[in-house]
């Protein structure tokens, strides 16, 4: 387990859902926490609601001149997690650019902005820890999810790329990749979902694998394993079984 006293973390996309719950898993163990998100009356009740010592930073990831104000105004911190997440369900005979645009530049480019925003001062001080979160709908091209999938896939390899060039240095980079959890966001969705998951549970998983030295973390583990797997199948396998029926 890891000391969180006295540590500042920066939470981006922490208005709601899995953000707010992991907002408040850093908060109760010590760590200040710096909460941001585009809505500025959620960020308010987050605040006051945490038990500890807690502020907010409005912005909006899509805007790289935003991400870079609010990384200067955010301070000298210990550790960033990107939680921000757009998503509507697509099918490539559906197709509609503006959402897709959106899911890319919400679920990957703005990772990256908040990331190279703060990653200099990190390997300046030598000291730093940086959590991105996945999707494992990232692992693989799945039916319905033109823009989503993609976006959080370039997200993962983001992290991987990270963890190749620092994984021999004192920042820490870590890749959470969740399966479904009860969100608006899953609200969208018109089918069953499998192994569905509350913000809070999905919540304590982010946080204990933020206590390890561990660089990637899938959940919920069964549901996991089918997606890892999915990706040593040969194509006509994994169409016939995953693709459009």
């Amino acid at each position: 387990m890891k000391n969180w006293q006295g540590k500042r973390y920066w939470l981006v996309g922490a208005s709601e859902g899995l953000g707010r719950e992991v907002a408040f898993c850093l908060s109760r163990a010590g760590a200040e926490v710096i909460v941001s998100a585009r809505s500025e009356d959620r960020l308010k009740e987050l605040v006051a609601e945490l038990p500890g010592k807690a502020s907010y930073i409005n912005v909006d990831v899509a805007d790289r001149a935003a991400v870079e104000a609010a990384a200067k105004e955010a301070g000298e911190i210990d550790g960033v997690v990107y939680l921000a997440g757009v998503y509507w369900p697509m099918k490539a005979q559906d197709w509609d650019n503006e959402k897709a645009d959106m899911m890319g530049e919400v679920n990957f480019l703005g990772a990256s902005r908040v990331v190279g925003a703060v990653i200099k001062d990190m390997v300046a001080k030598e000291a730093g820890h940086i959590v991105l979160v996945g999707s494992l709908s990232g692992f693989r091209g799945l039916p319905g999810a033109i823009g989503y999938s993609a976006s959080k896939a370039g997200l993962m390899s983001l992290a991987e790329s990270m963890q190749a060039d620092l994984r021999t240095s004192p920042i820490e980079v870590q890749l959470i990749n969740p399966g479904f959890i009860k969100t608006r966001l899953t609200d969208k969705n018109d089918f069953t979902m499998p192994f569905i998951m509350s913000p809070e549970d999905a919540a304590k998983e982010v946080f204990e694998h933020m206590n390890t030295e561990n660089f990637k973390k899938s959940f919920p583990m069964l549901f996991s394993w089918v997606f890892r797997l999915s990706q040593f199948m040969p194509d006509w396998m994994y169409y016939r079984l995953f693709g459009s029926k």
